[in-house]
């Protein structure tokens, strides 16, 4: 079968890969009905993340349970499923916390920019649905895998609440999930902060009150002009460098919550100024697993569209062009058909 391989910066092949075996009891392969590329996977693809070795590329996944280990319970085959890019046994003092993503048994989901994939810890990662849903729902489920789950644990961990006012820092598609999910939870001012058109105007379709293109120090003092001089009640960080990180602090008001769930690339902090904030901060891996049930029911009902998001739609064939295009700013997040 075809499968997307990463060899070192900008090198990505789709290429012929062994099809996946049941490795584990716990084990299930599912036929993917789609995959897709994350902002993340332009870490390593960009070669800010060191490759040493081929590096099998995709973690986030929905499909066709196709085969089972003899341990696994709660799914079977036949069943259309969604899974989180952290695996986890959901049973562990973690899990049951709500924190599947530092599971004791955690492992990362890869391999999934193929027509199938092994997932690993089946019972605690997979979720079904009823029945196999429509063909125009897949990419909003496939989104549910991590970059809505992502951007709704941003809002989470900010303490988004009903009324409140949110800021979001970053544009790309978890901020834009992150703009879904605060509105969702009932924020009455949502400012997104974007310098891009087509994904100001995304942002806006998906609950964003405001929209604030200027970044750092000017971006900042348009926010704190919005807020008569307060900040916000909550920030989402969703990019993850030290500008960003640095952006989202000085936007939050004494009291606030930062949720940052962009990955942090040379992000140091000044502990009297952090101090003296009197900001919280909560973030990390998205505990995806968490939320899955809820955000597949909202995606079922219709309720929300984060397939949205998809602005790019390509064969797996084509993969290394939906990383140029990302890479390159050309599409916001793309689709991969298996």
């Amino acid at each position: 079968m075809l499968g997307t391989m990463l060899y070192g910066p900008r090198d990505v092949r789709c290429e012929e890969v062994p099809e996946p075996k049941i490795l584990h009891p716990t084990d299930a392969i599912i036929r993917l009905s789609a995959s897709c590329i994350c902002g993340s996977d332009l870490w390593p693809y960009r070669g800010l993340n060191d490759v040493t070795a081929p590096m099998a590329m995709g973690h986030e996944y929905c499909g066709i349970v196709e085969e089972v280990g003899s341990a696994v319970r709660t799914v079977r085959p036949g069943q259309f499923v969604v899974g989180s890019f952290c695996l986890s046994d959901n049973t562990c003092p973690h899990c049951r916390f709500g924190f599947q993503s530092s599971c004791g048994k955690r492992e990362f989901m890869t391999g999934a920019q193929a027509p199938l994939a092994r997932v690993p810890l089946a019972d605690g990662t997979l979720v079904a649905t009823p029945q196999v849903p429509p063909d125009d729902l897949i990419p909003s489920l496939l989104a549910t895998s991590d970059v809505l789950g992502t951007g709704w644990y941003a809002a989470d961990a900010a303490r988004v609440t009903e009324g409140s006012t949110a800021v979001v820092v970053g544009d790309g598609a978890v901020g834009l999930m992150g703009v879904l999910a605060a509105k969702q939870k009932g924020a009455a001012r949502i400012i997104a902060m974007s310098g891009h058109k087509t994904r100001q105007d995304l942002a806006l379709e998906f609950g964003a009150t405001h929209i604030v293109s200027e970044r750092g120090e000017a971006g900042v003092a348009v926010v704190k002009e919005l807020t008569e001089g307060v900040g916000a009640d909550a920030v989402l960080e969703c990019v993850g460098t030290s500008q960003s990180m640095e952006q989202a602090i000085q936007c939050a008001r004494p009291g606030a919550m930062i949720g940052y769930v962009g990955v942090p690339h040379g992000v140091q902090f000044d502990g009297q100024r952090l101090f003296f904030s009197q900001t919280g901060m909560l973030g990390g891996p998205a505990p995806v697993r968490r939320f899955l049930p809820h955000l597949m029911d909202l995606v079922l009902q219709r309720k929300i569209n984060p397939g949205k998001v998809f602005d790019l739609t390509l064969p797996l064939a084509d993969a290394a062009e939906g990383y140029r295009a990302m890479d390159e700013r050309r599409a916001i997040k793309t689709l991969l058909r298996v």
